[in-house]
C-alpha cells in the first residue's frame, strides 16, 4: 500500500513540475541538458506545449491511481 501511494506522489510532483515550468518559461529547466535536445529540435515553444501536456498527463495518470 506504501508503494502505490509513493507512486503517486511522485507522478503529482512530477506533474505540477512539468507543467508550471511550462506555463512560467524557466530558463533554469529549458538549458538543462535533458531538455536541450527537444528545444534544439522543436523549438522553444513546441517543447513548452510538449513539457505542458506531459504535465496534464502526470496529472490524470495520478488522478487515475488514486481511484
Amino acid at each position: 500500500m506504501t508503494r502505490h501511494y509513493f507512486l503517486l506522489l511522485l507522478f503529482v510532483a512530477a506533474g505540477i513540475i512539468s507543467l508550471a515550468v511550462s506555463l512560467v518559461d524557466s530558463d533554469w529547466f529549458f538549458q538543462s541538458p535533458n531538455t536541450r535536445f527537444i528545444v534544439s529540435r522543436w523549438g522553444r515553444t513546441a517543447a513548452r506545449w510538449f513539457y505542458g501536456v506531459v504535465g496534464v498527463v502526470l496529472l490524470a495518470v495520478s488522478a487515475l491511481l488514486l481511484c
